[in-house]
């Protein structure tokens, strides 16, 4: 097969030229394609190795397949080592990529816990603390086009076979043949955790805020675990995601048996060259049955004095925090508000421009975690979790998505979301306490968190 792919010649001499382990990538553009197909269908040789992201605007779409190269990372400068391990890998790399296109060519797929401090919990073994892939195959859908990138770490050269091989499976993959249907779990137990425990946390974070005038507000959250009769798809739940979910953010990354994947409306932070867009989202209420009843609760919402309280919180810091990183920034002088299936939600958006050399996980760095699921002071409130919280929230309400070679990304912030472990899921919900939260208010508040990601596992709640 390389006999007659156009690339022939120049990995020919690359492999001729090995100076120790070093990327081999290119980019070719393909028929129109289908990301979910392509993640779905590339499980039998890559199960357990898989990503998939879906922006919230549905202008492009990722989906990986395999790994070439892992970067992890679990110490104080999580973020600056994971930074130290992809230049490092860049800089040994040979790259082929014709096309301007954001997302194609070396993409490193993963993301970051919320708390590395805390301990690790079972169910997250599969985890680091910090987490990405390189894939060995990728497709790249943005707007009508659709790219394929390939990845090869060669050593020796016998490499000539893996990229005969990696060809052989790529055009198996994009064959676009359906799997066969797996039979799907039954659910058999739920379980709620202790809620009046949890209660009685949240009084504890209102009776600590009301103490100290410094501190703000706490975002506590709270854990829901659904045992099956049998292995749970996480190809089923994803497909639920992407179809019942159309405006926010969908993920899905792999870790060996293990699934953590969401529905997130919540944007962290984007990167296009100079360009900078971080998302403000705080304040909740629910969806109206009419269209009336709608509108009154969204009215409702943007006059509501605890709600906006809490999202200017999240809009002075993140105000704050880009403006020490880029040269302008543009802030809305009053919130929308953003409809989602389930929720309505408080929504401002902030747009920096920033040094177009400057990576975005300096930004992701700086604006994890936010007050919207963090806390304000940030220091003081993730001291209030870890007195509370009884759990490893893991890489829920924590930064995931992705970077490519030219120091652009995205990242969600993980809300929405479960971690599926064989025949478990284990379905996180948080939500902002404040000076006037009410316990049993904010317990239903993170009911209607958890339905999406309740109906995508099958648990019902429609």
């Amino acid at each position: 097969m390389i006999k007659g792919h156009p690339l022939k010649g120049a990995f020919v001499e690359f492999i001729n030229d090995l100076n120790g382990s070093t990327l081999f990538s290119y980019v070719e553009k393909v028929e129109k394609g289908d990301p979910l197909r392509f993640y779905e269908n590339g499980k039998e040789w890559y199960q357990g190795e898989r990503f998939y992201f879906k922006d919230r605007d549905g202008e492009r779409v990722i989906a990986g397949l395999g790994s070439v190269q892992t970067i992890q990372s679990g110490n104080s400068s999580r973020f600056k080592d994971v930074e130290a391990q992809w230049d490092a890998l860049m800089a040994r790399s040979s790259i082929h990529n014709p096309y301007n296109i954001y997302g194609t060519g070396p993409v490193a797929f993963g993301g970051f816990s919320f708390d590395p401090l805390r301990s690790q919990g079972e169910e997250w073994s599969r985890f680091a603390p910090s987490f990405f892939y390189v894939p060995e195959l990728m497709m790249t859908a943005y707007g009508d086009e659709t790219y394929v990138t390939v990845n090869l770490v060669c050593e020796d050269v016998d490499s000539k076979f893996l990229f005969d091989r990696i060809e052989e499976r790529k055009q198996m993959i994009l064959s676009g043949r359906k799997r066969l249907s797996e039979k799907e779990a039954v659910l058999m137990e739920l379980r709620a955790g202790n809620t009046e425990g949890w209660k009685k946390s949240v009084q504890s974070a209102v009776d600590t805020i009301k103490k100290d005038a410094e501190l703000k507000k706490v975002v506590l959250a709270r854990k829901v675990a659904a045992a099956f009769d049998g292995t749970i798809s996480p190809d089923r739940v994803l497909r639920r995601l992407d179809e019942g979910q159309p405006d926010s953010f969908i993920f899905s990354i792999e870790a060996m048996d293990s699934c953590f994947l969401g529905a997130s409306p919540e944007r962290l932070v984007k990167k296009r060259a100079q360009t900078v867009l971080t998302t403000c989202l705080a304040g909740s209420t629910a969806r109206g049955v009419t269209a009336s009843e709608d509108a009154k609760l969204a009215e409702a919402l943007l006059n509501d004095d605890k709600n906006r309280i809490e999202h200017d919180y999240v809009v002075q810091m993140i105000r704050e925090e880009m403006q020490s990183m880029c040269r302008r920034v543009s802030v809305p002088d009053a919130p929308a508000v953003m409809k989602i299936r389930d929720i309505q939600h408080l929504y401002t958006p902030v747009v920096g421009e920033a040094n177009e050399e400057d990576s975005i996980l300096r930004f992701v760095e700086t604006l994890h975690p936010t007050p919207a699921l963090g806390g304000l002071p940030g220091e003081k409130a993730l001291k209030v979790i870890r007195d509370l919280e009884e759990m490893d929230r893991g890489f829920y309400a924590a930064p995931v998505g992705w970077m490519d070679y030219r120091k652009n990304g995205e990242f969600a912030v993980a809300i929405r979301s479960g971690l599926i472990v064989q025949n478990e899921a284990f379905l996180y919900a948080g939500c902002g306490v404040v000076a006037d939260s009410n316990p049993e208010k904010e317990l239903e508040e993170t009911n209607m968190k958890l339905r999406p990601m309740l109906r995508a596992i099958g648990g019902g709640n429609e």
